[in-house]
């Protein structure tokens, strides 16, 4: 798919292609509403759109969002922007698909709290649960019933913790998809962290990608 992607904006890579296909496997229509979370250049989002369905892209970064509103126009698909945190500027409204790529890229514990700037698409505690944990507590209530939630992650940020949260939630869990990569320059820029703090093994440099699916009732 080709995309406007600025300097500061989150470029499309194995996470994105791989939360995708998941979407591509939802069986979308004219009717069904769609939420995409921490929507970047909006690549999920107009995949979404592509079904026909009435699609909402939400971002923190007032640049993302202009950038999803230019890829939409490019591929002439009609994605409804909006910038803020998470569900923040969509009160009331429900969805029968939310999907979400957020930051899950853990950070040093002794460092400064996620800043501003290009890092908030990949800052995300020292867990790397930072938006995680929010999104798992926080989106099973705005699910239609039948409503399915599409998170991807990597499993440093701890696929567990996801999958247990969005249990707890009432939602039908599973890993929906996975796939290996090699480190991306974030993640190899901070693999002696990793190694110290004893996340990976020494000389690791590959990372699994997963995407948890959850189904509210049904």
């Amino acid at each position: 798919m080709l995309l406007i992607r600025p300097p500061g904006v989150y470029a499309p890579q194995g996470d994105t292609e791989l939360l995708a296909a998941c979407v591509r496997r939802e069986p979308l229509d004219g009717s069904s509403r769609v939420l995409d979370l921490c929507t970047g250049t909006g690549a999920v989002a107009i995949t979404a759109a592509r079904s026909g369905a009435l699609v909402t892209a939400v971002d923190l970064s007032a640049r993302a969002v202009a950038t999803a509103w230019c890829n939409a126009r490019l591929h002439h698909d009609r994605v409804r922007l909006r910038r803020g945190d998470l569900l923040a500027p969509l009160p009331g409204e429900r969805f029968d698909l939310v999907t979400a790529n957020p930051p899950y890229v853990p950070t040093d514990p002794d460092g400064a709290a996620p800043g501003r700037g290009a890092a908030l698409a990949w800052d995300a505690g020292p867990d790397g649960r930072l938006v995680l944990d929010r999104i798992c507590r926080t989106v099973p209530g705005v699910l239609a019933e039948g409503g399915v939630l599409l998170v991807v992650q990597s499993a440093l940020a701890g696929v567990p913790a996801t999958l247990a949260l969005l249990r707890a939630a009432a939602l039908r869990t599973e890993v929906a998809a996975r796939r290996w990569q090699p480190f991306g320059p974030v993640m190899t820029a901070r693999a002696a962290l990793f190694e110290r703090l004893g996340v990976i093994r020494p000389g690791e440099r590959e990372e699994e990608l997963v995407v948890v699916r959850g189904v509210r009732g049904r």
